[in-house]
């Protein structure tokens, strides 16, 4: 009879290797020709990937790296290394860290897995909201590294934790803590990673889950809809995204006598470019200059006891 042994695959997006613009290049050429993520068709998006973007965008992109890069590394590859180090404290099954781009991979997380005796993986992507660009891309990541072998272990993928109850208090729990610091904002705002409006156009789910982790946490938190409000992130090229934008809308809100606020990104499970960065200091000069007076940052759940009990009950839910 067959032993079973389930085990544990954490996965995020990944990170470059180093803040340089050769890293950074080799990073965004396999992150960016994914077709889960820029799905135009490859004769015209190619020579565009690497004979504008790439030699462009490369050296921008990792001088914003080295701004929030850490001693031990990529800020999101050290919390999810601390993320998956606590949660194979708090149980038996073996647990790997794998990246759908850059190191460690997805394979590497698989075969370390599988070396172990593992014949059930229990896969954990880390991203709170469902997308076809994130969750759908780990799902195809499985598929190409089992595609040729001729043994396959159970697979239990977690779809998402949108609205799970241990999610929601982490993050009430986190917003919370804020609050006791710097006092309750005017506004808290929640900012998502977006998407294009035509993957929503075309079922992708995922503008509901960050409504509906929205409302839950709204709720949690006895706030109204004019105290807690929703914004988009991280738009790339010219067609629309999810709206409203993240940074129009912050440089808005003092003009409407909106003083102090506080953002948290939700959908991100590790601090990363585009919290670190991208919102603590783009986003906060944006409001400063329009004449805000105070903005605080929460930082992402990273490897709070909270968030990594919440793990854990999700992993055991599967086993």
């Amino acid at each position: 009879m067959r032993q079973d042994k389930p085990g544990v695959l954490l996965v995020n997006l990944g990170t470059p290797d180093a803040p340089t613009s050769a890293a950074v290049k080799r990073y965004l050429k396999q992150f960016l020709s994914d077709k889960r993520v820029v799905d135009v068709p490859r004769i015209i998006w190619w020579p565009v990937l690497r004979g504008a973007i790439l030699p462009l965008r490369s050296p921008r992109v990792a001088k914003l790296y080295a701004s929030v890069w850490m001693d031990e590394g990529s800020p999101l590859l050290v919390y999810s290394q601390r993320q998956r180090n606590a949660l194979a404290k708090l149980t038996d099954m073996p647990v790997a860290l794998g990246m759908s781009y850059g190191n460690p991979s997805l394979q590497s997380g698989v075969d370390e897995l599988l070396a172990q005796g593992v014949t059930r993986l229990i896969v954990l992507p880390l991203y709170p909201q469902f997308s076809s660009s994130t969750v759908s891309a780990v799902w195809d990541g499985l598929h190409e590294i089992f595609r040729t072998r001729r043994t396959l272990p159970d697979i239990q993928l977690i779809r998402d934790y949108a609205t799970h109850p241990a999610y929601i208090a982490a993050l009430k729990d986190s917003v919370e803590r804020s609050f006791a610091q710097h006092g309750k904002p005017d506004v808290l705002l929640l900012s998502y990673h977006g998407i294009p409006q035509r993957f929503a156009n075309q079922g992708d789910d995922y503008p509901l889950r960050c409504e509906h982790t929205t409302a839950c946490l709204r709720e949690a938190l006895g706030m109204n809809e004019d105290e807690l409000i929703m914004t988009f992130q991280s738009r790339f090229g010219r067609e629309p995204w999810l709206m409203p934008y993240t940074d129009e809308t912050v440089k808005s809100l003092p003009e409407k006598g909106i003083r102090h606020i506080q953002v948290m990104s939700p959908g991100f499970s590790a601090d990363c470019l585009e919290t670190l960065e991208e919102i603590n200091e783009q986003n906060r000069e944006f409001f400063l200059h329009a004449g805000g007076e105070k903005f605080e940052y929460i930082p992402a759940l990273n490897d709070d006891e909270l968030h990594i009990r919440m793990m854990l009950e999700l992993v055991n839910s599967g086993r």
